[in-house]
């Protein structure tokens, strides 16, 4: 079907309201801006479906939400009549219309007979999650667009084992989706009606002691905490977003007491006002948080994303007095380095332990991995994959999740969740900052002493936003460029080996050796080279994005700096001719 018989056969269905038909009315002349909304579905990637709110076939809006959710319960459906009856558990965060398509949700899922168990108010992604688990539900729906600016909105889908889907489930939900061709045919219900059918349940704060009684049981080493809790000063702020009341709650129950929120920042706002990019990749998301953080003499300053599954934070050098921003890839080495020092104190290193990382992720985890006799495990970009290794793990009785991360800002210590934790991470951080100051030394101490240990990395990610059709256009343009001509050296590396991971293959550059992957299929080139360094490149799944990550290992931070930037400057010069 054309966009252009899309658009018609929504400005002539019976489910839009005359506020949105008038709204496409409004632009029957913009042939482009038809186009936009029209060529395409929202197809789900790394998180789900995500995208700009507006009426339209790519756009986020309520029938979207109905859609989607009327083609999720047709799979749950086919699982039986008992996988059914267990439930979907529904969450939401502090964006514009995320309790309105929550509440959509849950209404087209009782349409469909299958109960529901939807939060009072919004909640942190994790806790969603757990949710899932700890109601053993079939599934869950999370409303979200994690830490895209304030136009986006998502949907993010979950299975009984609390993790986003994966193949085949995620295929199955995309293929009821196509199937279905008229917005009115979606099965629905009222609030009321579903209330009165005993197929809608409100819950709260049940669940929230639970979620939280569990990350604190992820705590190390509450020892440290107890003896400096009186000589740490922490800023935090929950960027308008859903981890304010976890957060501070947690950080007090197990005895932080020098706890400062930024308070323009402290109350939900899906506008998020006080910045562009709600993301704490975002060097204005700190802005505040700094200020703050000097008139009070932190120690460290934290920030969280919209739906609290994100952490970024930033850490004081006493030499300088100046606070450093750490990376997704620092944070996350950093606590697992902490975590696995202090259960190996404790003796609570198994055998078969295993570190899970998404390939994008810095290499010095594997170093850690490798010190305290860890197994390193590497899956694709997105937590689920996380997840998914945890319930493998699980269902063989082969190896034991010791902690899981991923580059952008994303860890997991326990297995209570099975997606990325920013109240689990504000804890550890916290944990870690009270250890190391016993000792004398602040985090950025604490990191250096890391690259002392096992090397200097130094990893990098770049971003081109390409938006509407031609962006996605030239974004694949790139890919199959880079697949058809893989660079032969970068900065002054030599690539050993290229991992195309749609193709399926691992090809030895020197002996022309072709191996698998053995991960699942994806739009994903990967360059091994000489000395450590390597370069990954992929399309975003949350933002019309193509990333280059890349990474090396220097003699000090200075050496690092230089090798990394030979690399980018390179790699950027070979992408503007491509442009």
């Amino acid at each position: 079907m054309s966009y252009r018989e899309n658009y018609e056969n929504w400005l002539n269905s019976p489910a839009l309201s005359q506020e949105e038909k008038a709204e496409l009315e409004a632009i029957r002349m913009d042939e482009k801006e038809i186009e936009s909304r029209f060529f395409d579905q929202l197809a789900f990637g790394t998180a789900g479906l995500r995208g700009t709110m507006g009426v339209g076939l790519y756009r986020m809006n309520v029938h979207v939400i109905r859609h989607a959710t009327q083609a999720f319960a047709q799979v749950i459906l086919e699982e039986g009549p008992e996988a059914a009856a267990r439930g979907v558990a529904v969450c939401f965060d502090c964006r514009n219309n995320s309790g309105l398509f929550a509440r959509e949700a849950a209404c087209v899922m009782a349409g469909n007979g299958i109960p529901v168990r939807i939060f009072e108010s919004l909640r942190p992604t994790p806790e969603l999650s757990f949710a899932v688990r700890e109601y053993g539900c079939i599934a869950g729906i999370n409303i979200t667009a994690s830490h895209n600016p304030p136009e986006y909105n998502g949907y993010k889908v979950y299975w009984e084992d609390g993790a986003q889907f994966t193949p085949p489930h995620d295929k199955g939900v995309t293929a009821e989706v196509l199937a279905i061709e008229d917005l009115s045919t979606v099965k629905t219900t009222t609030e009321e009606e579903a209330l009165k059918s005993g197929k809608f349940q409100v819950i709260g704060k049940e669940i929230d002691d639970k979620y939280i009684a569990q990350v604190k049981a992820q705590v190390v080493n509450q020892e440290a905490i107890n003896r400096m809790q009186k000589d740490i000063t922490i800023v935090y702020t929950p960027l308008h977003g859903t981890g304010n009341i976890p957060a501070r709650r947690v950080m007090k129950e197990i005895g932080f007491e020098n706890v400062y929120v930024v308070p323009e920042q402290e109350l939900p706002n899906g506008d998020f006002p006080t910045v562009s990019y709600p993301n704490p990749e975002a060097a204005e998301a700190f802005e505040l948080g700094l200020k703050l953080a000097k008139e009070k003499n932190a120690d460290l300053v934290l920030a969280t994303d919209p739906d609290a599954d994100r952490l970024g934070v930033y850490v004081k050098d006493t030499k300088s007095g100046e606070y450093i921003p750490l990376t997704g890839n620092m944070s996350g080495s950093l606590l697992c380095d902490y975590v696995l020092s202090q259960k190996q104190a404790a003796g609570k290193i198994p055998s078969d332990g295993e570190i899970v990382k998404s390939i994008v992720t810095t290499n010095l985890v594997d170093a850690v991995a490798k010190h305290y006799g860890c197994k390193l495990v590497e899956v694709l970009t997105g937590f689920k994959y996380i997840g998914q290794q945890i319930l493998k793990e699980e269902t063989t009785g082969k190896g034991t999740y010791m902690f899981g991360m991923e580059e952008s800002y994303g860890c997991l210590i326990g297995t209570y969740a099975r997606d990325k934790d920013a109240i689990s991470a504000t804890a550890a951080l916290c944990e870690a900052a009270a250890y190391y100051k016993e000792k004398g030394m602040t985090l950025w101490d604490a990191m250096v002493a890391m690259y002392e240990k096992y090397g200097y990395y130094k990893d990098t990610v770049k971003s081109i936003g390409l938006k509407g059709i031609e962006g996605l256009a030239k974004i694949q343009e790139i890919m199959e460029n880079f697949r058809k001509n893989p660079p032969k050296a970068l900065g002054g590396y030599e690539v050993t080996s290229v991992r195309d991971y749609k193709k399926n293959t691992i090809t030895d550059v020197a002996t022309g050796e072709v191996k698998e992957t053995g991960l699942p299929e994806s739009n994903v080139l990967y360059y091994d080279m000489n000395d450590g360094a390597w370069l990954c490149i992929r399309p975003s799944g949350t933002e019309p994005k193509i990333k280059f990550y890349y990474g090396v290992i220097g003699k000090s931070l200075d050496d690092a700096e230089a090798k990394s930037k030979a690399v980018g400057d390179e790699l950027m010069g070979m992408v503007d001719k491509m442009m």
